[in-house]
Formats: structure tokens, sequence, C-alpha cells
């Protein structure tokens, strides 16, 4: 004999909630975009690569949580999947708007010869659904976002969210100084590249333990364990902010202007420009970090 059991196999709610109509568009936009960029869009060299890479990633992933949530399955896994959720669709927000700007930068050419015109139609509807894709994150990490005295995961909340941020930007400063930002030239910029070194390895260790669910084996309570950190890398970055200026940019070590030998891709000047602006960025980012630090009560 067979009896009904207590609940359904099946989670509908994955997909007919406003979150899961949020994923089933990102699924769609994102298959949507890279196959129009195969077929004909075309891509090449380390941007195409990049831009391709995300589309796919982002696509494979969001197919991989609702088909968990759809299933129950993620409630096999060993990690706390609402961090998990959260911190995915941040990081894909970011690097979803990152593709949507490289792609057709570098590869929309709006005059083309008659033959040509195709390829370029398929390059500017990839990049309309790349934007749509970006939208369809962003509204995920809206509708799942911290709400005022709602007890939730803490990569949900504000404090979570921006570490996502700071290690994105974090990877830009990085790009930027392998890319002959000559940085080993004085100890202070080198002093500058262990900084971000530093806030980004302990930055995503706090990520990685709130998404495996592995905060109680901290050896100290780890809201108090986030805030000292937070503090101490707002002090460390406003010392960046301070050093990598004056040595790439004081005429007594650098140049104030850009060289005028630079050539128009590569040169170091500009490196240290970027640099030095995102510096500023995260350095802005860990405070007002540190600032909702104080207004949360971690759970």
């Amino acid at each position: 004999t067979m009896e009904s059991s207590g609940g359904s196999y099946l989670n509908m709610e994955a997909v007919v909630s406003q979150v899961g109509v949020a994923r089933l568009l990102q699924a769609v936009f994102g298959c949507t975009t890279f196959s129009l960029v195969a077929h004909r869009g075309g891509f090449s060299a380390a941007y195409g690569t990049f831009c391709m890479s995300v589309w796919g990633s982002c696509f494979a992933v969001t197919l991989f949580i609702v088909a968990c949530e759809f299933t129950h399955l993620h409630n096999c896994l060993y990690i706390s999947w609402g961090n998990f959720t959260a911190a995915f669709a941040m990081l894909a927000t970011l690097m979803s708007i990152t593709a949507a700007v490289i792609y057709p930068l570098h590869f929309i050419q709006f005059s083309c010869h008659p033959t040509g015109c195709e390829v370029r139609d398929f390059r500017i509807a990839a990049s309309i659904f790349a934007g749509l894709m970006f939208f369809a994150y962003a509204m995920e990490v809206f509708l799942t976002r911290a709400k005022p005295g709602e007890v939730t995961n803490y990569m949900a909340t504000v404090s979570g969210l921006l570490k996502i941020v700071q290690s994105f930007v974090a990877c830009i400063i990085f790009g930027a100084l392998v890319n002959d930002s000559q940085y080993d030239n004085y100890v202070a910029t080198q002093w500058c590249v262990a900084v971000y070194s530093f806030c980004f390895v302990v930055t995503v260790v706090v990520v990685a333990l709130s998404v495996t669910g592995r905060t109680p084996t901290l050896w100290c309570p780890f809201d108090r364990f986030v805030i000292i950190y937070t503090f101490m890398a707002v002090l460390m970055y406003v010392s960046a902010a301070v050093i990598w200026p004056v040595f790439c940019f004081d005429s007594k070590y650098g140049s104030p202007w850009r060289p005028n030998q630079c050539s128009q891709s590569k040169c170091p000047w500009d490196s240290h420009l970027v640099v030095a602006v995102f510096t500023y960025v995260n350095m802005v980012l860990y405070i007002v970090d540190l600032a909702y630090s104080q207004r949360i009560r971690f759970v």
C-alpha cells in the first residue's frame, strides 16, 4: 500500500517566487548572451575570454542553485545555503556588469561593411542581453538583502555584501599591479601591496567561513572578529591611500603627469593611477563596512 507523504518533494517556490523568477531570468539571459557570442558575435583575446567565462560560469551556477532549491537538494550540502546564494548573487552582479561594459567597448564597431554588419548586430544583441543579465542579478541582491530588524544570513547584510565588493575591488588593484606597475621600486609601495594582499586574504576568509558555516570554530565571537579586522583594514588602507600617491605621483619619486614617452596601450603611470583610484574606493568601502558592522546583530 502507499500512503501520502508529509510534504512535497519539489519546492515550487524556487521557481514561482520573486527570487525564483529573477534566477530563471538570469539563466535565460546568460544562456542567450553566450549563445549569441558563440554563434556569430565572436570573441578574442583576454577580454573576450573573460566575458565568455563570466557568462558561462554564472549561467552554470545559477542553474545549480535553481535545481538544488527546486529539489531540496541544498539541505544535503554542508554549507550555509543562504550565505552561499547571497554571496554568489553579489559576485555575479559585479562580474556581469564588468562583462557587460567590457564586451561592447572592445568588440562593437558601429561602422561596418555590408558583409560584416550581421556580426555587429549579433554583438549588439549580446551586449543588450548581458545588460539584462546584470539587472536580473541586481534584482536578486535587492530582494534578498537584509531588511531592518530581520534575522538573516551575514552575507545578506550590508556588511556581508560589502565584503564581496571589497574583494572584487582588490582583484582590480592586483590586475593593475601586475601590469608593469613597478611597485617593487620602493619599500613604501611594497607595504601598500602587503596591505592589499592582507586585507584581501582576510576578507576572503571571512566570506569562506560564512559560506561554509564554520564561523563558530573561531577562537573569538564572529562579530567581534569581523569588527576588529574591519577596523584594522581601515587603518591599513588609510596608510596605503597616503603612501601610494606620494611615491607614485610626487615629482621626487615619480611623475604627477603621464610621461610623454609612455605608449598608448601600456604605461606604468596608468597602473599607478588605477591602483590609487581603487585604493580610495576600497578605503571608503571599509569605512562604510565598519559603520554598518556597529549597527547589525550577528546571529
